[in-house]
């Protein structure tokens, strides 16, 4: 491919007529006559924009050349000179040098840098030389000229309005054939800064006196110094190039090439085509604040890619969860009933909103997500007996002093690493298109890549996806063969829709396979839970799972990506499947959940765990139970061993809080009922004697894992059970945090900064900087708008 420069440097040697040595001569011997007699007139001359010439001369020789070049990279680079004045202008001026007064090029209003390349050089130069800053009288109108000796002024009138015609036909011809013949205007536009406005004016008129043969070295070479302008200026901007810095020479050529042919057709003949619109935008807006110092090198440093303004993905999230639980009065509505919850994934939603700058959506916060987030130090249970233990403390209430909160926390059984059960694995992982994005699919091969790395000798592992089709990337393989599961986990890319029914039954089938006795079976299903076809009825789907629950297959699911989460869906599979719900949006929660909690999150203790809670009407007056909105069961359900709960897995620590207003306390909101029967309440046995009063009676209910029985465990509870630790204070904090995050009516006059300051006080043992990673979370959504 041939440099335009160069062909238009050769289609100018070779089409520019010669000449006219003795016309020369003596225009400018006029020239300078007319000059003298300028100088000796009071009179100011008319300026050069609002007159008009009578000789085209080489001028629209030029003009004839560039009609019959009808190249598109030829027409560009013709329009281009004009880019070159331009230029040598601005640097002059940036450098606080003093201005030249520039001598224009013919049409095209070139102004080379008088410095580099003089116009004129020779001895018949020199008289027609202008002072600096003033305009050379030679180009002036020659109707103000004098008439030659022996020639009537009637005649010269009559001459120059003739030869004036001549020239206004001439240029009309040359407009008329140029807007005949077809262009080109497919160039693609850069997004610069425009030109600044200091930049003189180019002439439109047509000069005989302006450019010689010489000259055009001078141009040649400063369409080359203004094209490295560009590319360095553009080499700056985020995403240019060479290929952009000719695009952006491109654009130029239009416009100045547009704004030559309306500047000579609105003073010679009509307009032959309306001006392009005016840019608008945030780039334009952009690039009109830094047009004064658009080709300095700092103001384009300026320009950054935080101007390009990027439209949000459209957000289709669902997110399950239900109205907060109301205050019941405890004569009424004594027993509260309720599945316990392990599941961690609204935590992790909540800190990704957090993170991006705004608040998370009420509906996406489960407070009791939060406050399960964070291990505890509750007492461990014993070796033998119960796969876990209750602890329960009461305590005042941060944000109501009159009003006590009863935390309930279950704390697992943690095995040896030694003594736990083979672990057989099928990773069921969405590849579907919606994937492609680097906090979902990429993201998810990583943290498997973490999780392969923990399993033992015995485990296994099958890969199953699903994007349009289901199928098996890896047939079950011993985690010894880690290669070859790391070079499958490699080997994923997004493409396609979602069948997430198909991939589920693949995954199951494969799963049925690799069971055996004394070994855990679980498919871990990750996807961004967009499960947009081939899921006609997800409660046939979630009744497959529960049916697969019962063949000792558990499932778990863990979410990535934001925008188009399906939460709902996804708690519902893990609730069905006896598994864990998990949002992964960094790498360190991917560690978190699958490397730091792997044998809590794989291996269960306890299954179908059913908490009761009957409160003693004498001693409380109302009560509320704070989250756990969609894991309410009806009080018949908690002895019915057929309805599902939740699990727990080894070394899990579960927390339930009540808030609880005692009987008599000012923060009591219904009025007494009338004929209430009030009966009293029998004592505890080794509370004080000034607090052997029973608040209420807790019952748990829970089966060993493949067991179709549960076992019942009973503990009462008293006012003074246990002072409140800093497991407990943190644990209230998280859950004021949650309550303010959704608009909650029952935390009072409780604020951000009360929140902060308890989670600051109360952050205890935090190996792992989860809690201190909280407080942060708790001061961001401070600052942000509501």
């Amino acid at each position: 491919m041939t440099d335009p420069l160069d062909d238009l440097k050769r289609v100018f040697e070779r089409g520019t007529p010669e000449p006219d040595a003795e016309r020369r001569r003596a225009n400018l011997a006029r020239a300078t006559e007319l000059f003298d007699q300028a100088q000796e007139s009071a009179a100011e001359p008319r300026r050069i924009h609002d007159r008009l010439t009578t000789r085209a001369g080489i001028g629209l020789g030029v003009r004839h050349v560039l009609n019959a070049l009808t190249s598109r990279p030829v027409l560009a680079a013709a329009g281009v000179l004009a880019a070159v004045g331009l230029a040598a202008v601005f640097v002059t001026v940036n450098r606080n040098a003093v201005p030249r007064q520039p001598v224009f090029v013919a049409d095209a209003g070139i102004a080379p840098e008088p410095a580099v390349a003089p116009l004129s050089e020779g001895p018949e130069a020199g008289p027609t030389a202008a002072p600096t800053g003033e305009v050379p009288a030679a180009t002036g109108d020659p109707r103000q000229a004098e008439a030659p000796a022996g020639e009537s002024a009637a005649r010269v009138a009559s001459r120059r309005d003739r030869e004036l015609a001549e020239d206004r036909e001439a240029v009309e011809a040359v407009a008329a054939e140029r807007d005949r013949q077809p262009r080109d205007r497919t160039v693609e536009p850069v997004d610069l800064p425009e030109r600044p406005p200091t930049a003189p004016q180019r002439s439109t008129r047509v000069s005989q006196h302006t450019t010689t043969p010489d000259s055009f070295d001078s141009v040649i070479a400063g369409l080359e110094r203004r094209r490295e302008q560009l590319r360095v200026q553009l080499e700056s901007l985020p995403g240019a190039g060479h290929d952009a810095a000719d695009s952006a020479l491109a654009r130029e050529t239009e416009e100045i090439v547009a704004a030559d042919r309306r500047n000579v057709s609105s003073e010679l003949v009509a307009e032959a085509e309306p001006p392009p619109p005016e840019p608008t935008g945030p780039l334009h807006a952009r690039a009109e604040r830094l047009r004064a110092g658009a080709m300095e090198p700092a103001a384009l440093a300026a320009w950054s890619s935080a101007d390009v303004v990027v439209p949000r993905q459209p957000n289709t999230e669902a997110f399950a969860n239900e109205p907060a639980s109301p205050i019941k009065v405890a004569a009424e509505e004594p027993v509260s009933t309720f599945s316990i919850d392990v599941d961690t994934a609204s935590y992790s939603v909540v800190r990704s909103s957090l993170m991006n700058g705004y608040l998370p959506a009420p509906e996406s916060v489960r407070i009791e997500e939060l406050v399960n987030y964070f291990p505890y130090a509750y007492p461990p249970p014993g070796e033998r007996g119960a796969p876990f233990r209750p602890t329960v403390t009461v305590a005042q209430t941060p944000w109501n002093p009159d009003t006590l909160l009863m935390h309930i926390g279950l704390q697992g059984r943690e095995p040896a690493k030694n003594d736990r059960p083979p672990l057989n694995l099928v990773f069921l992982i969405d590849t579907s298109g919606s994937m492609a994005q680097p906090n979902k699919l990429p993201l998810l091969v990583q943290s498997f890549r973490l999780m392969v790395g923990q399993l033992d000798p015995a485990d296994e592992v099958a890969i199953v996806t699903y994007a349009g089709s289901a199928g098996r990337v890896l047939e079950p393989t011993p985690s010894t063969e880690r290669g070859t599961i790391l070079a499958a986990l490699d080997r994923l890319h997004a493409a396609g829709s979602t069948a997430g029914a198909a991939g589920i039954q693949v995954a199951y089938g494969t799963a049925a396979g690799m069971v055996a006795d004394g070994e855990v079976t679980r498919v871990i299903l990750a996807t961004d839970g967009d499960f947009n076809v081939g899921i006609s009825d997800p409660e046939q789907l979630e009744g497959f799972i529960a049916r697969q629950r019962k063949n000792g297959i558990y499932l778990s699911v863990l979410g990535f990506g934001r925008g188009n989460l399906d939460d709902a869906t996804m708690q519902a599979l893990a609730q069905n499947g006896n598994g864990q719900a998990a949002y992964i949006d960094t790498l360190s929660e991917a560690r978190k959940v699958l490397v730091d909690q792997l044998v809590g999150t794989l291996f269960p203790i306890a299954d179908d765990v059913k908490i009761q809670v009957e409160f003693n009407p004498a001693a409380v007056a109302e009560y509320r139970l704070i989250g756990y909105e969609t894991r309410a069961l009806r009080r018949e359900d908690f002895n019915n061993d057929r309805v599902d709960a939740g699990e727990v897995g080894a070394g899990h620590a579960v927390t339930a809080i009540y808030e609880v207003t005692p009987v008599g306390s000012p923060a009591v909101l219904h009025d007494a009922l009338r004929y209430a029967d009030r009966t009293a309440e029998p004592p505890v046995a080794g509370a004080r004697p000034e607090s052997a009063r029973e608040l209420a009676f807790l019952r748990l209910r829970y089966k060993e894992p493949g067991e179709d029985a549960s076992e019942l465990i009973e503990l009462p509870i008293a006012r003074g059970m246990g002072p409140a630790s800093s497991d407990q204070r943190f644990a209230a904090a998280v859950a004021g945090f949650g309550q303010l995050l959704r608009g909650s009516v029952y935390t009072g006059g409780w604020t951000w900064a009360d929140a902060i300051a308890l989670a600051e006080a109360n952050t205890g043992d935090d190996p792992f900087g989860y809690r201190r990673e909280a407080v942060t979370l708790m001061r961001l959504a401070e600052s942000l708008p509501r």
